[in-house]
């Protein structure tokens, strides 16, 4: 059922990315027509900025009281980050614009051509992507209702903590810590605060999703291409063909080396995009392993652990890294050898061009694969 549902977002103009965009349109981040819509979402993506500082505002009153004030610590942090996620794609749509632009005419100009090797690379890591969107979108759902029922399951687990509710000696369990300018802890006001924990819940989990699957298909398509380009340039010398004229190597040459090139510019744009949101990623991500520690000793494990249930398993399979550092290796896995001089040349200069790197990063810590990626949004989720 969810493979059919993946199949009926798939998008012609965009043969990669036609469920990411779905999901990152659906949740306001990608806005390619401005109308009513885009100023809804504006909205909703303004209201969420509100909630996060009432998360703050709460931490402030509740500063006396370790266990809640680490409580909303855990959660703040978390919607800190979500929030930071949705305002700059929407800042920096234009730049997304350009690499989503440039992946997909790329691989519509290669599956255009009906190259069999390549058009089996695509498929490969195309097919990846969608078991890694469909697995991150199925568990974050999961994540989010956990931590919306959990409150309630703590309160039906317990007949004396019922008792203690109705007899007004504890408040109303709640989903998430934050301030609200009425009585929350009864009547109409609690309610009211439920409906929106429970409406901030799915915009975080979507937010979260849908960015986090966005970036590891973007990893996964550079990934894919080097694989590509390493191919392409393992074949500039087409053996069956002795009569190949100098000017048809040189033309391949050049494709090559425009491939690369293009590239390592859309991914150092894709590395700035990701770079500031990562460094976050772990600055919080070192305060919440001291939050977490705090909240062990306090709760029993098996509630820790279902309010912190995260889609670290939807990657805990895959560690493939974007690498370039073996992309070379097909310029002389060609027959290099039997051309003239000229054409050696070239073939040394594009050897040369390949050497280059693609490498994504945390901030100023680490280079940023995707299993160091899933480190990192394993330690801000855990």
């Amino acid at each position: 059922m969810f493979h059919y549902l993946l199949s009926r977002l798939e998008n012609k103009s965009h043969p990669l990315l036609g469920p990411t965009l779905w999901g990152l349109q659906s949740w306001g981040m990608w806005q390619p027509r401005k109308g009513l819509f885009t100023k809804i979402y504006n909205i909703i993506h303004f209201v969420a900025i509100l909630f996060v500082l009432s998360q703050y505002v709460e931490l402030w009153f509740i500063r006396s009281n370790l266990e809640m004030a680490m409580r909303n610590v855990s959660v703040s942090m978390l919607s800190t980050v979500c929030v930071v996620k949705a305002i700059t794609f929407i800042i920096w749509q234009k730049y997304w614009r350009a690499i989503i632009n440039f992946v997909s005419n790329t691989e519509k100009n290669q599956l255009a051509r009906r190259d069999f090797v390549t058009n089996k690379i695509i498929k490969r890591y195309t097919s990846y992507c969608r078991k890694v969107t469909l697995l991150y979108w199925v568990l974050t759902f999961a994540t989010v209702l956990t931590v919306i029922l959990a409150p309630l399951v703590s309160f039906l687990s317990s007949s004396e903590y019922r008792n203690n509710v109705r007899n007004g000696f504890l408040p109303h369990p709640e989903i998430m810590s934050s301030w609200a300018p009425f009585d929350k802890t009864h009547g109409y006001g609690y309610w009211v605060l439920v409906i929106e924990h429970v409406f901030i819940c799915f915009y975080g989990g979507g937010i979260v999703a849908n960015y986090d699957t966005n970036a590891v298909v973007l990893m996964s398509f550079f990934k894919g291409q080097l694989e590509i380009l390493k191919t392409d340039c393992s074949r500039l010398f087409d053996n069956e063909d002795p009569n190949l004229s100098c000017h048809e190597i040189i033309t391949r040459i050049k494709r090559c080396h425009n491939h690369h090139v293009n590239l390592v510019k859309y991914s150092k744009m894709l590395d700035c995009l990701l770079s500031p949101v990562m460094f976050l990623y772990i600055i919080i991500c070192s305060l919440m392993i001291c939050a977490s520690a705090v909240q062990l000793n306090m709760v029993e494990w098996n509630n820790f652990y279902a309010a912190n249930l995260d889609c670290r398993v939807s990657f805990s399979t895959y560690s493939s890294a974007v690498s370039s550092l073996t992309v070379d290796e097909g310029v002389y896995a060609s027959a290099w050898w039997s051309q003239g001089v000229p054409v050696r040349r070239s073939v040394a200069l594009l050897g040369a061009q390949l050497k280059r790197t693609i490498v994504f990063t945390a901030g100023p810590f680490t280079e940023l694969t995707v299993a160091t990626f899933v480190t990192i949004s394993e330690g801000i989720n855990s």
